[in-house]
């Protein structure tokens, strides 16, 4: 609600809240505890929407890509989003063990390791939620999603601000993570 969502969603507020309420109900009875993740998915809130919702020592994140080429990062076969305007991400993480790794490595890698990479939306949910860990851990890869020319969503510090960019499968970059989590959830995933 602080970072604007509804007015991005075009909605009142209590709509908005009503919305993520089901989530909610179903989260006070589990046992997830509390390195969780709140997720919008883009049909709520848009992506170049979130980006510009981040910010870090009040510079807002911003991004140089197009809106269609932003549209055209789509989540991967078995990382698509539970039901749901809302879902949660169980145990995120920017990827700092995966650091200097090139996406296509790092994703076997993850798999290897039982975890799940991140989407596009996943990602910019922490950089909204959570920018201070653009500062204190690392940029990211978020290789849940891809676009059809095989690029990779990024989050990383630029100019001082937080920046939405891309990149190839094959590049390596000392400075980005390949984020991950350990599950997904949506309110029917509960039950």
């Amino acid at each position: 609600m602080a970072l604007g969502y509804p007015d991005v969603a075009d909605m009142s507020g209590d709509a908005f809240r009503a919305l993520a309420r089901p989530l909610i109900v179903a989260l006070e009875g589990s046992d997830l505890g509390v390195n969780i993740l709140l997720v919008p998915t883009h049909e709520l809130v848009s992506p170049e929407s979130l980006i510009a919702r981040t910010s870090i020592n009040r510079m807002a994140g911003f991004t140089t890509m197009p809106p269609r080429d932003i549209a055209s990062f789509q989540p991967q076969d078995g990382f698509e989003p539970p039901e749901g305007p809302f879902y949660l991400v169980v145990d995120p993480h920017t990827g700092t063990s995966y650091v200097n790794r090139e996406p296509d490595v790092a994703h076997k890698l993850i798999d290897s390791d039982e975890r799940l990479p991140l989407t596009l939306e996943e990602g910019l949910a922490i950089a909204t939620q959570h920018p201070d860990w653009l500062v204190k851990k690392n940029g990211f890869n978020l290789l849940g999603s891809r676009s059809a020319d095989g690029r990779v969503p990024s989050i990383w510090m630029s100019q001082n601000s937080p920046r939405l960019g891309s990149v190839w499968p094959n590049s390596r970059h000392t400075w980005l993570g390949n984020a991950y989590c350990s599950a997904r959830r949506g309110v029917s995933l509960f039950r």
